[in-house]
């Protein structure tokens, strides 16, 4: 591994999509992903690159929609509110299977909110990006390592599945400095015969275009869209586990709130509890098989959250309801303290409700 730089999360992002071979971004500035903005508009043209700042979120997706459909990566970021406007653009670039990277780091809400961390996007993110039938693969850094890492993955996803890739972040993944080494492998971007990129008369034109008015031509691309979907959760799940082998609580948690909770586990551990996490990286695919194991093993879960219990309907899902399944969370910028995650602990190993 090379000698490691001391980066904010945000521009870990912003060198790792480069590094990636993206030469394209557009996007509109909004605390706490700004330094994302800042760092491709300094970077991009002595690259050769293209920065464009736009008018708006809405305008910058649409752009993001046209140079993917030429074929070349490109990447937008934002955060809450500006994701929110960019639906109408991410359900298109999905209605013509167009592959992007979004950055999303978030901030609290509802509505302008507060631009402290939050990871109240996390039903937006896995479950409703846009309008109609359609998914993202979205994937939760814990560190500016993987905030780096997954960026690169989400481009190579992208690509491969013909999708838009989701980098969901919290406000302190993208405001926090660590060292992160940049030594990064780039798998070659494949190639894309149906990009619209001239044809050079060689062969026939391309179209993008996410409008089918034949309701059985519509039905048949929405079902093979699934199958798609249906590959990816076979093989592209990520997940971490983290002092699971002997464990009877399991604590879920991503992004700040998993780093918050492996401290809480390990004074736990230390006071005799057995208590371990699985950490997911993708939150769609969801790791529902790891959760499913555990479920037959812990006597409980706790997830973790800085929503109002968003991730935790997928922890009950993947469970099957077989184990009680419990909420410790802050909101509104607040982050749970290690003290209040072994709190919970504690009190689902005394086999009490939080």
């Amino acid at each position: 591994m090379s000698d490691k730089v001391l980066m904010k999360g945000n521009e870990a992002i912003a060198e790792a999509a480069i590094i990636a071979g993206c030469r394209h971004y557009f996007g509109y500035p909004i605390t706490p992903q700004t330094e994302i903005a800042a760092y491709m508009a300094k970077r991009m043209p002595k690259i050769g690159g293209c920065f464009l700042q736009a008018e708006s979120e809405i305008a910058a997706i649409n752009m993001v929609y046209g140079v993917a459909s030429a074929g070349k990566r490109v990447m937008t970021s934002s955060s809450s509110p500006g994701i929110s406007l960019k639906g109408e653009g991410l359900s298109y670039m999905a209605g013509a299977d167009m592959p992007c990277l979004v950055v999303n780091v978030q901030r609290g809400g509802p509505g302008l909110g507060g631009i402290q961390p939050s990871q109240s996007d996390y039903f937006q993110a896995t479950k409703a990006g846009g309008h109609g039938d359609f998914r993202m693969i979205v994937l939760a850094p814990a560190s500016v390592q993987e905030m780096a890492e997954l960026t690169v993955k989400g481009f190579e996803l992208a690509d491969k599945y013909r999708m838009t890739s989701m980098l969901l972040a919290d406000g302190t993944m993208g405001q926090m400095m660590e060292p992160v080494a940049l030594d990064l492998e780039v798998k070659p971007a494949p190639e894309k015969p149906w990009a619209t990129n001239g044809t050079k008369m060689q062969r026939a034109h391309n179209i993008t275009n996410s409008l089918s008015l034949v309701a059985e031509e519509l039905e048949a691309l929405n079902f093979a869209r699934y199958e798609k979907y249906a590959e990816i959760e076979k093989n592209e799940v990520m997940y971490e586990e983290y002092m699971m082998d002997d464990a009877e609580i399991c604590i879920a948690a991503f992004g700040i709130a998993s780093r918050v909770s492996r401290n809480a586990i390990d004074e736990a551990r230390r006071q005799g509890i057995k208590v371990g996490m699985i950490r997911p990286i993708t939150l769609w695919p969801f790791p529902a098989a790891p959760f499913k194991a555990a479920a037959d093993k812990v006597k409980s879960f706790i997830s973790v959250e800085l929503s109002m219990g968003q991730m935790i309907e997928d922890v009950r899902l993947a469970t099957e309801c077989k184990k009680p399944v419990t909420l410790c969370n802050r909101v509104g910028g607040m982050i749970p303290s290690p003290e209040q995650v072994l709190e919970a602990i504690i009190k689902a190993n005394n086999g009490g409700a939080n």
